[in-house]
């Protein structure tokens, strides 16, 4: 009897000390059922809005600003910043001189900026929250940017969504699209699947949609190119490339090709067309004459999507690496981030073949610059770029 006494007492403690540790060291665990917030990325669907929280914060405010590096060099953010940018010409009065205002995306918020090259500040346009964008494509008049996401669970949908920088309701295109063109003209959207391409032509609103072209090609990049279309394959090391130029009746002509690693960039007439490709492990650059068909060398070496034109077609303007790595394979590892380049920015003049160094810019600031995302304002006075080491944008004089 005293035994079982004991051993009952003994139980009983053991209980107890068991409900102690219990509580001691899972009582403060947060519970696994709470809710679960979202980071308030918009959702795509027919009618629907971004879901971003609008923050009460005054248009005028920014997250630092702009630091002038030198006479023509600014540095207009530090970012990371969207890439895609687009410069707007303001007409001066009696008493003020023309600014060029270059409107971005800070990549964090989504918050829309503007930068005025007259008064070297920077303003608040939208505070519509938007997490997420990857890309940006802009009207040429600065009202609404194309902003381009991931959603779902596996961030595997792909939404494109019309942001107006004036506060009205934006609107969403169809999910999943691979490549969107844009203009002051109209939209160009691309479906790609297993069984070829669909390019389709609508208004800046998103409506009329109407079927340019389709092809068999499932891996296709596509862009305006004047009053005609372009549309290339996507850039790779190991497969010859092509680029076509399609009318409006939807009828291609090949322009250049097959070349290997090959990516094209039209001027805004359409009248050239700028091609960079692989030739013996290393980059060239050259500009065809759409009419003749004339292929022209150019005196340096970089990828297309490292350019841009002057509005009157006169001008190319690139970042060029300096001494970019040997053992690469270009242009995919450039684009999956495997390998940075130390840039500088060069002109080129189209009809003489002259290249002119524009900006060496790791000699004003003492960082490297790996450029992409370019853009000039129509009256050719200030270059923008962004740096993809760090994700800042800059902007300078010429």
């Amino acid at each position: 009897m005293h035994r079982s006494i004991i051993i009952a007492a003994s139980l009983i403690v053991l209980l107890g000390l068991s409900v102690a540790a219990y509580f001691y060291f899972f009582s403060s665990a947060p519970s696994t059922t709470a809710p679960i917030t979202t980071s308030g990325l918009p959702v795509a669907g027919p009618g629907s809005a971004p879901t971003g929280s609008s923050e009460q914060v005054p248009p005028s405010s920014a997250p630092g600003a702009p630091v002038p590096v030198g006479a023509r060099l600014v540095k207009i953010s530090a970012g990371p910043v969207v890439p895609g940018e687009v410069i707007v010409t303001k007409t001066g009065t009696a008493s003020t001189s023309p600014e060029s205002v270059v409107s971005y995306i800070e990549r964090q918020s989504g918050n829309v900026f503007t930068y005025s090259s007259f008064t070297k500040t920077t303003t608040r346009v939208s505070n519509k929250t938007l997490p997420g964008i990857q890309s940006a494509s802009w009207l040429p008049d600065a009202s609404v940017a194309f902003v381009r996401y991931l959603s779902g669970a596996d961030f595997s949908t792909i939404n494109t969504y019309a942001l107006p920088i004036n506060g009205s309701a934006g609107f969403f295109l169809p999910q999943n699209l691979s490549d969107i063109g844009v203009s002051s003209t109209g939209l160009l959207t691309l479906v790609s699947g297993v069984n070829g391409s669909v390019v389709s032509l609508l208004r800046t609103d998103g409506s009329r949609s109407s079927s340019v072209f389709t092809t068999p090609l499932s891996s296709i990049r596509i862009a305006f190119a004047g009053k005609q279309y372009l549309a290339y394959t996507k850039p790779s090391s190991r497969l010859p490339g092509n680029a076509f130029l399609i009318d409006g009746a939807g009828h291609p002509s090949r322009i250049a090709g097959p070349l290997d690693g090959l990516a094209a960039l039209a001027s805004p007439s359409g009248k050239w067309l700028l091609v960079s490709y692989i030739s013996g492990d290393a980059m060239q650059l050259e500009v065809v004459n759409v009419s003749t068909n004339e292929s022209i060398a150019l005196p340096i070496a970089t990828i297309v999507d490292k350019c841009v034109w002057a509005q009157n077609d006169s001008s190319i303007y690139c970042g060029v690496p300096v001494d970019p790595p040997t053992d690469a394979a270009y242009p995919d590892d450039w684009y999956q981030g495997a390998v940075h380049f130390s840039d500088r920015i060069w002109r080129i003049d189209v009809s003489s073949r002259y290249a002119q160094l524009v900006l060496d810019f790791s000699a004003e600031t003492k960082i490297s610059l790996d450029a992409e995302a370019l853009s000039i304002d129509p009256s050719s006075l200030i270059l923008a770029f962004v740096n993809r080491n760090d994700g800042s944008l800059w902007s300078y004089a010429l």
